[in-house]
């Protein structure tokens, strides 16, 4: 039976304390991977994030299929911690000008739509930008907001295929593979992120915010890293490792007599030790074969047997505390159960749980950033479909129950009301 990690309740910060982008509003008109990804981190630490969905069905991932609990599913909870969330239907011209009000006192505006879908609403940049000279406003896209391919759908899969980064990715003998989890969102969500606070960080300079693009296919491309350089340096294009970088014999998984382990021995000096002290090997140092760099790159498949032969011959545990003790770089090869129950996770206090408005209570992974003065804030779940318009309309805006209640008639929450107020 797979073993779940003990989930303790999420302990608070200390109250009062600062955060790093407190004071800061976001409007999010963002959904699926990259665009939440992005906005959650700036909800992590501080900023107050509306997220805007249809009233039909919200957020993309609201419907997939992962796992769920409390009617909501993995990938949406993942998400969208820390926002508050409201309900428009933006084809209503009412819903359009209340979010032309929010944008009015934003200072991020973040939307990943197809191309011309804000244009049509009329809540691009040009359109906003001079209602709020100094609003950052920040597109994201499979291949950008201008130029042919503008109009061109595209999501993470596609461009890790046409950028070239999955066919980094594999075995040499086996075809390229995607990467599980879909890091090319979650890598632009990262460089959105970026390009917007170095977008305010020029505000307070310059006074003005600015229109800032991030395509997933730029973005791809980019995360080729050194192989994409070293293409265009020597024109050799790089085909795929497996799990040894450039086919390093010592870098990769090795299979001790009950179980796997991975080793990174990327230099001289861990290899001496791995050879030495750990597989008692010298002769793999003074055999002219293994001598140097080169020429253990050109004998690698001998290398990686006499290497395999010895871990095959000890458990994994003996060989995890020797290369630790020679201070070789190695890690167990673990599954996500295994991982989320490791040591590592729960001294880190990576995993907790906390309340949740349908399921008393949700999973949580901590955000990957620590800061001493102005951590992450206390986490609050995602936030169910159209949970804070009232709030944020009254709260936000300044609007009174008469003037949401014409809204309500219009049709701008859909065909429901607007959700009760919720906590924040």
């Amino acid at each position: 039976m797979p073993t779940k990690p003990q989930l303790p309740e999420r302990s608070s910060r200390a109250t009062g304390a600062p955060t790093a982008l407190d004071g800061l509003l976001v409007v999010d008109f963002t959904r699926v991977v990259a665009g939440p990804a992005c906005t959650q981190t700036l909800a992590d630490f501080g900023a107050r994030v509306i997220k805007i969905e249809n009233p039909d069905g919200g957020d993309d991932t609201r419907a997939y299929e992962h796992a769920e609990i409390g009617g909501e599913s993995a990938a949406y909870l993942s998400l969208n911690r820390n926002k508050r969330g409201i309900a428009l239907d933006l084809t209503v011209p009412q819903a359009r000008e209340i979010a032309l009000d929010l944008i009015r006192k934003a200072d991020v505006v973040v939307e990943n739509f197809s191309s011309g879908v804000m244009r049509k609403f009329g809540l691009d940049y040009e359109a906003v930008a001079p209602l709020n000279p100094r609003l950052v406003y920040c597109s994201i896209s499979a291949y950008g907001r201008t130029g042919p391919f503008a109009s061109r759908p595209g999501f993470d899969p596609i461009t890790q295929a046409e950028s070239g980064f999955m066919s980094l990715n594999g075995f040499a003998d086996g075809p390229a593979v995607r990467t599980g989890p879909p890091i090319v969102d979650m890598a632009t969500g990262m460089s959105a992120c970026n390009a917007i606070l170095l977008a305010l960080l020029a505000r307070d300079r310059l006074g003005r915010g600015q229109h800032v693009e991030v395509a997933l296919f730029d973005v791809a491309m980019g995360m080729t890293g050194f192989y994409g350089m070293a293409y265009l340096i020597n024109g050799e294009n790089p085909g795929r490792f497996g799990n040894s970088p450039s086919g390093s014999p010592t870098v990769g998984v090795y299979e001790a007599s009950d179980g796997p382990l991975y080793m990174a021995c990327a230099n001289d000096r861990l290899y001496r030790r791995l050879v030495v002290e750990v597989l008692n090997r010298p002769d793999l140092i003074t055999d002219p074969q293994f001598a140097s760099r080169k020429a253990r790159s050109e004998n690698k498949e001998l290398l990686r047997a006499a290497i395999a032969e010895v871990f095959a011959s000890d458990t994994l545990e003996n060989w995890m505390a020797k290369m630790k003790l020679a201070n070789i770089p190695v890690g167990y090869l673990r599954t996500v159960e295994e991982g989320f129950n490791a040591p590592e996770a729960r001294e880190r206090h990576r995993l907790n749980r906390i309340p949740h408005r349908t399921a008393e209570w949700v999973p949580n992974i901590e955000p990957p950033i620590n800061m001493s003065l102005t951590g992450a804030i206390d986490p609050v779940a995602a936030p169910l479909l159209g949970e804070h318009t009232e709030d944020v309309l009254r709260d936000t805006l300044g609007y009174d129950e008469r003037r949401i209640s014409e809204f309500n008639q219009k049709g701008v929450f859909g065909s429901g009301k607007p959700s009760t107020s919720g906590q924040a």
